[in-house]
């Protein structure tokens, strides 16, 4: 064992600065969620983690000579990337692996607003989906009892080492492997029920799943970068309802059987027009969760620099509508479109209307979810209400 973590002073200090760093931001925390980040360390369930160098993903281990620093980025408010493509950073090869991220541990200000929105109190049933490292089933642990948290991943891998490292944390929730979409029918009703991985709206199986009075914490996203996190509270006619965290999240969707794969067109070949509004608006995280309810969720973006340019692309695999917009030094953003819609349209349109309404914040927005449908919905101060179905 690395000496470092045998000293429990320092370990407890770095929990201190951890919880502090977390205040200094923007969230209050409340005292038992705070209690549970002191008593709950994180280092056990991140003991390699994946850190970027150049475009690759390489693994970082205490053991690697730099434990110290190595400490102090466990216990630093970020979020740490512990799988790419499927392989865990303590799986890695030393010189690291290329691919896309596929799971993390959350940034802790991020877990600490989600925490404090669910109110777990001892005793209540909570099931968590995505249960990642196993750091935030053992937060749950601390704040509601081990023996009433269900915590399930989809991914065999994931499942196998936070069973085994909260285990070895003395911990003992129910730690399953299955299809998170799903809930757990056989746990419920729950109290709390609360998701660390993005949904385009909230499963009816965790409506069902959730106990009257009940309340539902999980992000939704569509695929923009800017998700935002719900929270309803679930209603004696079987609905729910609530309103958005005023954090930005951009948690990796739920997985829920195979992925299924759309190629993205790098150019494309089509009618030409300028545009007032650059493609780098999807990048404001406080416009882009707005814009993904004006677009239909077979849509998928990219955004890139091509010779130093801002270059964004759209594309609706459902019909093979397609806009590429390209900023220019010497002009307005040009704007290439082919197939049936013009999807930068629709874009165009939700920022005019985002700027009208002095750019709504995501908290300003209120969820419903009925047996007839769900819908984000937006109440102006002039009393007129703009609704999107989810």
């Amino acid at each position: 064992m690395i000496e470092i973590l045998d000293d429990e002073q320092l370990l407890m200090r770095a929990r201190i600065e951890l919880v502090t760093e977390i205040e200094r931001g923007s969230i209050v925390l409340s005292s038992r969620v705070a209690e549970a980040f002191l008593n709950v360390p994180r280092h056990p369930f991140v003991p390699v983690f994946y850190r970027r160098v150049g475009s690759a993903y390489v693994p970082w281990r205490v053991t690697d000579g730099t434990d110290a620093e190595w400490l102090r980025q466990v216990y630093t408010d970020q979020a740490l990337i512990t799988e790419v493509d499927g392989m865990l950073a303590e799986d890695a090869a030393p010189n690291g692996r290329t691919g896309a991220a596929t799971s993390s541990s959350t940034m802790p200000s991020l877990m600490a607003d989600m925490l404090d929105a669910l109110d777990v109190h001892h005793g209540a049933r909570v099931l968590e989906i995505g249960t990642g490292t196993g750091y935030n089933a053992a937060l749950l642990s601390y704040l509601a009892g081990a023996e009433n948290v269900t915590t399930i991943d989809y991914t065999a891998p994931l499942v196998l080492t936070a069973r085994t490292r909260l285990r070895e944390a003395g911990l003992e929730p129910k730690v399953l492997r299955g299809d998170g979409a799903a809930g757990q029918p056989d746990g419920g009703p729950f109290d709390r029920i609360i998701a660390t991985c993005s949904v385009r709206r909230i499963p009816q199986s965790w409506l069902d799943q959730c106990a009257p009075g009940g309340v539902i914490v999980a992000p939704i996203k569509g695929t923009l970068d800017g998700g935002a996190v719900a929270c309803l509270t679930k209603l004696p006619d079987g609905g729910a309802a609530g309103r958005f965290l005023h954090t930005p999240a951009a948690f990796m969707p739920l997985l829920s059987g195979p992925e299924p794969l759309f190629a993205m067109p790098d150019q494309i070949d089509g009618a030409q027009r300028t545009t007032e509004t650059s493609g780098r608006v999807l990048d404001d995280y406080g416009f882009s969760f707005w814009a993904h309810l004006h677009m239909n969720p077979t849509t998928v973006r990219r955004g890139r620099l091509v010779d130093g340019q801002h270059v964004t692309t759209l594309y609706d695999h459902a019909d093979s509508s397609a806009a590429f917009i390209r900023d220019r030094a010497d002009g307005p953003p040009a704007v290439t479109t082919t197939g049936p819609r013009d999807l930068w349209k629709s874009i165009e349109a939700a920022h005019e209307h985002w700027r009208r309404q002095n750019r709504p914040r995501r908290e300003w927005l209120t969820i419903d979810a009925t047996t007839a449908g769900q819908s984000i919905s937006y109440a102006a101060p002039d009393g007129s209400v703009s609704r999107w179905p989810l």
